[in-house]
């Protein structure tokens, strides 16, 4: 019988009882309860928050049945049983603050219905706090909290600030209740995509202890490598087998696409789950995450804030700066890491900073996809086809067709951006060279307004030096004067110095000079 993958299945109980594979968390799960009571975890979509959420509710309810052969069957004595609130704020399209209002009363009825006593007259903040009192006083145990996507409400209300703010005055008041109610609740855990660190949300709640970036907990979602190895040995090779690959190259591929995801400075790699168990399921490597949900919101944000793409992958940021979500129109990259497109990718102890890039190839290459689309003029609006040929062009030489298609891009820039025609070209440029650094090897370079571009394949050399209001003579004897072209001198592959200059009266590349 073929392995069972639970792709789309978040429920403990359903996965150990029908005999889906399970990735043993649960040695973290123990040391969690056991040494804190009030939590906080964030983690990209997809990436098993839910399913830690229905385990731990599962072993506060005592189902020691469901952990046989666990790492916590061995660890826990007592499974005591406690009443549990799991509260969901996933599945619902929030328009107003009526919609969040209804979906926190949906919750308490059920809980009402199971405990006792309605008390529909009074505020949702009231009925949760009366509720954890008397759950507790009735069952003689104190209450467990579990909140899914806590945050769910306030990401699509981002670029809405008004009910951005009507969200986190109703929440705020709905979480801080489990502050003033800390006597009878034995633990809780909340979590969510992003960390709203500096607003109202946990200004009354600020017992929490948020674990989203300690070393301690950055594998309790996720796969490890050696995770991988272990437990889907025998995935791996079929994998391979149905693909035409051996054991080693399997790896690699799995790597390339699905490792890479980082959640603290010590925090080995880590690969997507929902991603692996796709592969493994349907036995091809394709970009599964990714086409779950598309960063159309992102990519408005990049746009509108004037953002410099390359700046990206070679930004130092601090910690505080990681959870500061109120600044998203100046600065995206805390969102684009607490949403998973970003990932720490370095540390810097002396002055506490991280380096943030793609995780890998499934995230840059269709995130760049999707940037592409909007930042070029796409002829028939088809990127992948577009790359297609830059490579095919590349490989067999013809610069001038590569040249010419790059032109196209860039054909009918819009008047509005004018006085950003620089950034415009460089961030065009960035996508362009970031995509076919896939295909070929390619590094790109940026300082103070200059751009250079080194192509590489297996029988070509592209030295390349872009001008702004230059001319293509300039770009081209810039090559010769910082000899760019020295670390090939003695490489047998052809090689072409290619200068180009844009013109902003044209908006677009105006000329360009090849010299072999």
């Amino acid at each position: 019988m073929d392995k069972l993958y639970p792709i789309g299945i978040q429920t403990f109980e359903i996965i150990r009882k029908e005999g889906y594979c399970y990735v043993d968390k649960t040695a973290l799960i123990y040391q969690l309860v056991k040494s804190g009571r009030y939590y906080f975890l964030s983690r990209p979509r997809r990436f098993g928050k839910s399913l830690l959420i229905s385990t731990l509710e599962a072993y506060f309810r005592g189902k020691k049945e469901l952990f046989a052969g666990l790492a916590i069957e061995q660890l826990e004595q007592e499974w005591t049983e406690y009443p549990v609130l799991h509260l969901d704020l996933n599945a619902r399209l929030y328009e107003n603050t009526s919609s969040l209002t209804a979906i926190l009363n949906q919750h308490l009825e059920q809980w009402e219905a199971i405990y006792g006593e309605e008390k529909k007259d009074r505020a949702p903040e009231e009925r949760f706090a009366y509720l954890i009192e008397k759950i507790c006083r009735t069952t003689g145990r104190p209450v467990v909290i579990l909140v899914d996507e806590y945050d769910k409400p306030l990401l699509q209300a981002i670029g809405n600030r008004d009910l951005q703010n009507e969200y986190r005055e109703r929440l705020k008041a709905f979480y801080g209740v489990m502050k003033s109610k800390d006597a009878y609740i034995r633990f809780a855990l909340l979590t969510g995509v992003t960390k709203f660190s500096k607003i109202s949300v946990f200004s009354d709640l600020n017992n929490l202890t948020d674990i989203s970036i300690d070393n301690e907990y950055a594998t309790i979602c996720g796969i490890t490598e050696e995770e991988l190895y272990t437990i889907f040995h025998e995935d791996i090779r079929l994998l391979g087998q149905k693909n035409g690959m051996d054991e080693d190259e399997t790896k690699q591929k799995l790597k390339e696409w699905y490792d890479g995801y980082h959640f603290s400075a010590r925090c080995p790699d880590m690969y997507n789950p929902f991603s692996l168990l796709s592969t493994f399921k349907g036995k091809a490597i394709d970009s599964y995450w990714f086409e779950t949900g598309t960063p159309t919101f992102l990519i408005r944000l990049l746009k509108q804030g004037k953002y410099d793409l390359y700046a990206l992958c070679h930004e130092q940021v601090s910690k505080d700066m990681l959870g500061d979500l109120d600044n998203t129109g100046s600065n995206p990259l805390p969102i684009l890491y607490q949403s998973g497109y970003l990932t720490l990718k370095g540390y810097n102890r002396e002055f506490g900073t991280y380096a943030l890039d793609f995780p890998n190839r499934e995230v840059a290459e269709g995130f760049n996809r999707h940037l592409l689309l909007d930042y070029a003029q796409i002829p028939l609006g088809n990127p992948t086809f577009q790359i297609q040929n830059f490579v095919l062009e590349i490989r067999r030489g013809d610069i001038d067709a590569f040249l010419r298609r790059l032109q196209s891009f860039f054909a009918d820039t819009p008047y509005e951006l004018v006085r950003d025609l620089e950034l415009h070209y460089q961030n065009v440029l960035f996508i362009v060279f970031k995509l076919l650094g896939f295909y070929v090897q390619a590094e790109y370079h940026t300082s103070q307004g200059r751009i250079d571009l080194v192509l590489t394949t297996d029988s070509y050399i592209y030295v390349m030096e872009f001008k702004l209001e230059g001319t293509a003579e300039e770009a081209l004897q810039q090559i010769e004067d910082k000899r760019y072209a020295l670390p090939f001198a003695t490489d047998t592959r052809k090689l072409y110095k290619v200068g180009i200059n844009f013109n902003n009266s044209l908006r677009n590349i105006e000329k360009w000079l090849v010299k072999v």
